[in-house]
């Protein structure tokens, strides 16, 4: 209050015509000093520009002693005899005004955007903040609401007046974001915005006050995070090479960039090795890109295609350097590498010229370079920032493991699949028994390729065995183990062990496997399989299973069903008898094998899949081949989790027209009789050239039985493919080939029939065994 009755008067042309004892005390100049002379003479400095219209305002003055204070002064007219004003008397404010003062400052100089608004949304105040943001004086935008301004603002659905309008009409505050988008005046920017209620003396809200805060940064690290935490379950749903690409083309596009690319170096979509980056140009093969809007140019690469990138360009440096590669106009390489492309595709120039930056970030994962991502940018956008680049980088790493991945499994599914395919019968061998037809499925499942297989395999006695299996696990050990188990069967089976027999030798093996390669490996090495021996000439069928589905039979009246099968425990468990099951079919009949992944439906149990397939075996067919793609067609889950082996088998029988069987007394001297009892058939069969050697492969086999057998004796003679001689014997030793000596009466009979015939054998049977013999039939 020291300075209130500091009081001085100027005259109209602001010079001083009065000075108080106070203003005196203030500024210690009296009055004889500063009366007549102009009052800017006693400014430090000038005044606002509006503090002279305003009579107001803050001034700073300087004293006798050359010092400054600084005062808040206030001027009042004094009025002449016609009313205008002679003269001002300037007084010195109250400390209290002088904070109104600076409280008016405040909100001037304030660095957030503040505005006041009438009830009708337009402007009364603006700070110098918001007059820089808006680019646009305070003058022109009083009395104007902001859409008047900038148009696109509440076009692009901020809701900036609607806010208003709610303030004044509920009189509460109101918080919101918005987004301004890059084409407007302030550019791509993020706002929180607060309003809140002005009251006049009533308590009525007479203007609404705005305070806009810039959280942009913000923003786009929330963008940032939300795109990684999208990409950690959209990039790499599938092992697919291209499709994880165009995963990250849809996390990039639109949201990070307008444009992207995908290109790959050609050994990835294929199953070589790993190759080097090229030190030159480098031919990538493009497998994925997307534009963000409609009328941007088709991209100058065709999916599919191949390009060459010159080593100026950036996705050739980000390949040959391992790092992103940042570019833009006014970059010597990157004007290059756009001159480049104009010349080859003229028609996307109009684009190019609006690129404002280029970003390429290599695809490596585990030390190895894959390919390279490319993303652009277009005016009016922003360039890529550093924060982007780290995004980029983050996210084409999560990508380069999926496609690694990808990789990987393609390679390790062609490897099975080659073994697999090089196990499974390439073609059936010749046999009369059955006529078969086959199919099998490789599962397109992440697990990969499994372990099923299948075969069909000759035995003696114009028999033949139909075997499948399905070993547990997939890829590459499975399909190893699928090969050990196929061959284990092929050498049981030849020497023609009964199904039951067969399987208990197969399950120890497969507990042998498994011991050896460990606890661990254990389980892996488990497996199913049935296996089953077709007899044609009595028509029956024997058939044992480990774990297996039993197989479905069609009979000749179009009657389906279930064979019985006594199910046995699965290969590789132990300990546990497997049982064989016979069955007399008619001729004509069809028996399916399958392995499980036919029936496996995650909307379907197995009863209701074995119902439909054995409806699907009825179904009408040309032939087996149309029959198995039928039953596929209409049993087969739309996506199959696992491999699919499908075999079917057309019964067929020998009549008694091509079967000749003798009970052979046991006495040498009944040998003759039987030669002549073959020679008899043979002829009736038209086999006369046949004849000779048949005789002496008879005379010996029954000879051997009748002296080192027991009886019952008994010759069989059957015309099928070959010409079969089977002599049976109740004794249960086998035969066994040796080289007689040159004085040694005997030991030469069987080395004559194996030289004579095209193969020979031995085979247990309940009863003993049966020594065959088989030989070519002479041409027709």
């Amino acid at each position: 209050m020291e300075h209130a009755s500091a009081v001085a008067t100027l005259d109209a042309r602001g010079t001083l015509t009065g000075w108080s004892e106070g203003a005196r005390r203030l500024t210690g100049h009296p009055a004889e000093e500063v009366v007549g002379r102009p009052a800017r003479d006693l400014l430090a400095r000038e005044m606002p520009p509006g503090a002279l219209s305003e009579l107001s305002g803050s001034a700073v003055l300087r004293r006798r002693d050359g010092s400054t204070v600084t005062v808040s002064l206030r001027g009042c007219p004094l009025l002449g005899a016609d009313g205008t004003p002679d003269g001002y008397a300037v007084t010195v404010e109250p400390d209290d005004a002088g904070a109104l003062l600076l409280t008016g400052e405040t909100f001037q100089q304030a660095s957030l955007s503040m505005s006041v608004h009438d009830t009708r949304q337009r402007y009364l105040r603006v700070n110098d903040t918001a007059q820089r943001m808006l680019g646009v004086p305070e003058e022109e935008l009083v009395g104007r609401q902001l859409p008047e301004v900038m148009e696109e603002v509440d076009a692009n659905g901020s809701g900036f007046l609607r806010h208003l309008r709610q303030v004044v009409d509920t009189g509460r505050s109101a918080r919101y974001e918005t987004l301004t988008p890059a084409s407007s005046r302030l550019g791509e920017h993020a706002w929180t915005i607060e309003m809140w209620p002005l009251r006049d003396g009533a308590g009525d809200v007479a203007a609404v006050a705005v305070a806009g805060f810039e959280t942009t940064e913000q923003h786009r690290a929330r963008q940032r995070l939300a795109l990684l935490n999208e990409a950690a379950t959209a990039i790499g749903t599938s092992l697919d090479v291209v499709r994880t690409a165009e995963e990250l083309i849809d996390i990039l596009v639109p949201r990070f960039t307008e444009f992207a690319s995908v290109d790959l170096l050609d050994w990835v979509l294929g199953a070589e090795e790993p190759l080097a980056v090229p030190a030159e140009d480098i031919v990538l093969r493009r497998v994925a890109h997307e534009s963000a809007a409609q009328g941007l140019p088709r991209p100058s690469v065709r999916l599919g295609d191949t390009d060459v990138y010159p080593p100026w360009s950036a996705p050739a440096r980000a390949l040959r350097e391992g790092r992103p590669v940042l570019t833009g106009p006014g970059d010597p390489d990157f004007d290059r590498w756009m001159r480049t492309r104009n010349e080859q595709v003229p028609a996307n120039r109009p684009f190019r010229d609006r690129v404002s930056s280029t970003l390429a970030v290599p695809l490596r994962a585990r030390g190895t370079t894959m390919g390279v991502a490319t993303a652009m940018r277009v005016t009016p956008r922003d360039p890529f920032a550093p924060d982007d680049i780290a995004l980029a980088e983050e996210l084409a790493s999560r990508a380069a493991v999926c496609v690694d991945n990808a990789r990987r499994f393609a390679r390790e599914r062609s490897t099975a699949l080659a073994l697999q395919h090089s196990l499974l019968p390439k073609g059936l061998p010749g046999q009369s028994a059955v006529e078969v037809a086959h199919r099998y499925l490789p599962s397109g499942s992440a697990a990969g390729i499994g372990g099923d297989w299948f075969d069909v395999i000759p035995l003696s006695g114009s028999r033949v065995a139909l075997v499948v299996g399905d070993v547990v696990g997939h890829g590459i050990p499975s399909s190893a183990t699928m090969g050990r188990l196929c061959t284990a069967v092929r050498t049981l089976a030849d020497v023609d062990l009964p199904p039951e027999e067969l399987l208990t030798h197969l399950d120890d093996l497969v507990a042998h496997l498994a011991a050896d390669g460990g606890d661990d490996e254990a389980a892996e090495l488990g497996a199913t399989c049935l296996y089953a021996v077709y007899d044609p000439v009595t028509a029956c069928l024997a058939l044992a299973s480990a774990g297996h589905p039993a197989p479905a039979v069609v009979l000749p009246d179009g009657t389906t069903r279930l064979l019985p099968v006594n199910a046995g425990p699965p290969l590789g468990v132990g300990g546990l008898p497997f049982e064989a099951t016979e069955v007399v079919l008619a001729e004509g009949s069809v028996v399916a094998l399958y392995t499980d992944g036919l029936l496996e439906d995650p909307d379907h149990d197995v009863d209701h899949a074995t119902t439909e397939l054995c409806r699907a075996l009825t179904a009408p067919a040309n032939s087996l081949d149309a029959l198995c793609d039928s039953v596929l067609k209409a049993v087969l889950p739309a996506e199959p989790g696992d491999d699919v082996a499908l075999l079917l088998a057309r019964t067929r029988a020998l009549g008694t027209d091509r079967v000749a069987t003798w009970d052979v007394p046991p006495d040498p001297a009944q040998v003759a009789g039987v030669r002549r009892s073959v020679t008899e058939r043979l002829s009736a069969w038209g086999l006369d050239e046949a004849a000779f050697v048949t005789e002496l492969v008879v005379s010996e086999l029954v000879t051997n039985a009748i002296r080192y057998g027991e009886p019952p004796v008994q010759l069989r003679l059957i015309r099928d493919r070959t010409l079969i001689c089977e002599v049976s014997d109740a004794s249960s030793t086998s035969p066994h080939l040796r080289r007689a000596h040159a004085f040694d009466e005997g030991g030469r009979g069987l080395l004559l029939v194996a030289q004579l015939t095209q193969r020979w054998g031995s085979r247990q049977t309940d009863d003993g065994k049966t020594i065959w013999a088989e030989q070519p039939l002479p041409p027709e």
